[in-house]
C-alpha cells in the first residue's frame, strides 16, 4: 500500500474545499491504494489552521471537530516520537511499507534530513521519513523548492496533489 503524507493546505483542500485535485488521492484512499499518515504535530497544526478565516468565514468549534474528526477517520496515526530519534525504524499502525514508488536512500546521521527553509515545515519532512511515506504532499512553496533544490537523496517524494494523480494513474 502507498503510504503518503498531507501537509495542512493539502488537508484543508481534502476536507474544507473539496478541491478535484485531490479526488485522485482520496479515490486511492478509499480503494485501499493508499494510506495517509499523520502525528500529533500535523494533527495540532491542523486543528490550529481550522481556526483561522477563510474567505472571511470563521469555522465555528463544532465545524471544527467535524472536520478533524473527518481527519482522524481517514489517516493513521504515527506511533511514538520515533521521528525525533536517530536510527529508529519508522512505526506506523498497521501494515508494513512496500511501494513501488519509494526510490531514494534513507538519510542518516551523516547523511540528515535537509533543513526546510520555514521551520514550521519541517515536521513533514520529519513525518515522512518516521513512516516510510512514499510521498509527501504539499502545495507549500518552502517545501516544493526543497524538493526541488534539494543538496542529498530523500526516501520520499515531495509533490504537489496533481503530481501525485500523474504518478497513481502511471501505477495504478
Amino acid at each position: 500500500m502507498l503510504r503518503i503524507v498531507l501537509d495542512t493546505n493539502v488537508w484543508l483542500d481534502w476536507l474544507l474545499f473539496d478541491d478535484p485535485a485531490v479526488a485522485p488521492i482520496r479515490k486511492a484512499v478509499a480503494e485501499g491504494k493508499a494510506e495517509v499518515v499523520m502525528d500529533e504535530a500535523t494533527e495540532s497544526e491542523l486543528a490550529r489552521v481550522l481556526a483561522y478565516t477563510f474567505n472571511n468565514k470563521s469555522l465555528d468549534a463544532a465545524k471544527q471537530a467535524e472536520l478533524l474528526a473527518r481527519c482522524r477517520d481517514i489517516a493513521r496515526k504515527s506511533e511514538g516520537e520515533s521521528r525525533k530519534e536517530e536510527g529508529v525504524e519508522p512505526r506506523v499502525s498497521g501494515s508494513a511499507h512496500r511501494s513501488p514508488f519509494t526510490i531514494h536512500a534513507v538519510p542518516s546521521a551523516e547523511n540528515p534530513l535537509p533543513k526546510c527553509e520555514d521551520p514550521d515545515d519541517q515536521k513533514f519532512l520529519e513525518l515522512a521519513l518516521a513512516c516510510g511515506a512514499a510521498f509527501l504532499v504539499t502545495r507549500d512553496g518552502a517545501l516544493l523548492d526543497l524538493a526541488e533544490h534539494k543538496v542529498r537523496p530523500l526516501p520520499y517524494r515531495i509533490v504537489t496533489p496533481r503530481q501525485l494523480a500523474a504518478a497513481l494513474k502511471q501505477n495504478p
